[in-house]
C-alpha cells in the first residue's frame, strides 16, 4: 500500500510540474519551475526529465530552459476535440440564469448574420418577438456587435454591406470604430434599437484563436435598475470567461 501510494504522488507532482508549464508564457528556467510547482530543484529535475522522455516537455538546446514538448499539445488537440462549447455554455448560463433570475440568450454567427441558438428565460420573463431561431444584425444589436468585434472583418464585411442595403440603415456607421469601443470594453450594451422598452448587453465566448465562438447576451425591460444592470453584466462576463477557458479559448 505503501508502495502504492507513493507511485500515485508522484503522478500527481508530476501533473503538477506539467501544468506549471502550461500555465508560464513562455519557456522558463529549473529554478523558476521548481518554485512554481513547490518542488526543489532537484526534485523538479528528475520529474522534467521524465516529462521530457515521455514527450511532454522539452529542453532548449541553447540556454537549458525547459517548455511544453508535443505530446503535451498532442494532449490539449485531444481534449479540445471532445469539447462541445454548446453543452459547456448551456450548464454554465442555465446556472447563472438560476442564481440571477436574469433572461440570456446565446448566440452563434450563421451564414447570413448571428442567429439565437438558446433562450434561458429568468423571472419574470422579459417578453419579446425575438426566439430561438430568430436572426440579428449585425449593426443594431448588442450580440451582433460582439461578432463584428470578435470575428474576422472578412467574415462579416459582406454581411455589413447587405446590412445596409436592405435596411436602409444609415451607412454613415463608423464600423471601425464600433469594433474597437467594444474590444475596448469587452462587451456591447444597447438601448431599444430593436424593440422599445428593451435594453442588452452582449459577451463574447472566445475560442482558441479568440474569436467570438458563441455570444452571450443579457437582455433586460425598464424594471431592471442600471446598477443591477452593471452587476448582472459583470457577473455574466465572468461565467463567459469561465466557459471560454473550458473550450480552450482565454477570457477577456
Amino acid at each position: 500500500m505503501t508502495s502504492r501510494r507513493e507511485g500515485i504522488q508522484s503522478v500527481g507532482t508530476g501533473l503538477r510540474v506539467l501544468r506549471v508549464l502550461a500555465a508560464l508564457d513562455g519557456p522558463a528556467g529549473l529554478g523558476v519551475i521548481a518554485r512554481a510547482a513547490g518542488l526543489s530543484s532537484p526534485q523538479a529535475h528528475r520529474y522534467l526529465v521524465s516529462l521530457t522522455e515521455a514527450g511532454m516537455a522539452r529542453q532548449l538546446p541553447g540556454d537549458g530552459r525547459y517548455d511544453l514538448g508535443p505530446g503535451a499539445l498532442e494532449l490539449a488537440l485531444g481534449a479540445l476535440s471532445r469539447v462541445d462549447a454548446f453543452s459547456e455554455a448551456d450548464a454554465a448560463l442555465a446556472r447563472f440564469r438560476d442564481e440571477t433570475g436574469r433572461t440570456v440568450q446565446l448566440a452563434a454567427l450563421g451564414p447570413n448574420g448571428p442567429v439565437i441558438v438558446r433562450w434561458f428565460m429568468g423571472v419574470p420573463p422579459v417578453v419579446t418577438a425575438l426566439a430561438v431561431g430568430s436572426r440579428l444584425p449585425l449593426l443594431r444589436s448588442a450580440t451582433g456587435h460582439v461578432f463584428l468585434a470578435y470575428r474576422e472583418p472578412q467574415e462579416t464585411g459582406w454581411m455589413v454591406e447587405e446590412e445596409l442595403r436592405t435596411t436602409g440603415v444609415s451607412g454613415g456607421i463608423d464600423v471601425e470604430a464600433l469594433r474597437a469601443s467594444t474590444r475596448k470594453t469587452g462587451y456591447s450594451s444597447v438601448s431599444e434599437t430593436l424593440i422599445p422598452g428593451l435594453r442588452a448587453s452582449a459577451v463574447p465566448i472566445l475560442d482558441l484563436q479568440g474569436r467570438a465562438a458563441l455570444v452571450a447576451t443579457l437582455l433586460a425591460n425598464s424594471a431592471v435598475s442600471e446598477e443591477d444592470e452593471a452587476r448582472d453584466r459583470a457577473a455574466l462576463a465572468d461565467a463567459c470567461r469561465a466557459i471560454s477557458r473550458s473550450i480552450g479559448g482565454s477570457g477577456i
